[in-house]
Parts: structure tokens; sequence; C-alpha cells
């Protein structure tokens, strides 16, 4: 038996408003509950990374995104497998997210970053992000 691991591919959205990102809280009921991430999810077979995120963003927070630039890609090894996360830049317009299927929602200063705990694959893309920023 060989030593691969699924690799499962996710898209996330950095969103931001007036200097400040749009976080998501997992649902208690999730892999890795209640952590702290860009919206976002898992990429379907069939989808591309563009439809993939905008169908996760209406389902996670409410709202319509247009999905701009790919921002970034880190690969993250779990003990049972390794996540390819690409974060793009979206626009939402005006409108307000809401926790749809998350446990919350918060606008957050890059600062205060370190007050809320994230997943190891997000960590690293957050950690990539200042580090351009």
């Amino acid at each position: 038996m060989g030593d691969e691991v699924p690799v499962i591919r996710v898209v996330s959205g950095e969103i931001q408003r007036d200097g400040r990102y749009l976080l998501a809280q997992r649902s208690a009921h999730a892999v890795l509950p209640l952590l702290w991430e860009f919206p976002g999810g898992r990429v379907r077979d069939g989808e591309t990374d563009e439809e993939a995120l905008a169908r996760s963003v209406r389902e996670r927070v409410g709202v319509v995104a247009t999905v701009l630039g790919q921002v970034l890609e880190v690969e993250h090894d779990y003990p049972d497998y390794r996540v390819v996360l690409a974060v793009y830049r979206v626009d939402i317009g005006e409108a307000l997210p809401f926790a749809v299927a998350v446990n919350a929602v918060a606008w957050v200063a890059p600062d205060a970053f370190g007050d809320y705990p994230f997943p190891g694959a997000d960590r690293k893309s957050m950690q990539a992000l200042l580090s351009d920023a």
C-alpha cells in the first residue's frame, strides 16, 4: 500500500471592506469545528475554482460573489489528507454577509487575526497574505 493521501482542493474568498476582511467561523459539526477562515469550500467534481467559490460563499454567508483574480495557493498536510487551498480576491459589493451554513461571521482587521484560531492551511494563507501586505 502506498503512502498517497487524498488531496482535497479548497477555495476561499478574500473579501475586504474598509480595511477589514470577512471571516467565517466553521460550524460546530464541521471538520475542524469552530475554527475561523475566509469563506469558501471544497471544489466539487466538474466545478471550476470560480464556480465552487461563488457557490460556497452564497451557501455559507448568503451573498453573491464576483470572483476576481487568484491571490495565492498553499498546501497543507493534515493527518489523513492534504489540502490545496486557493485564495481568490472576491467582490460582494455592498451586500451584508450573515451566518447561513457557518456558526458566525466577522469583519476583522489583519492585526486582530491572532485572536481568531484558523485551521493549518488557512493559517498558512493568512501568513502569506500578511507578509505580502
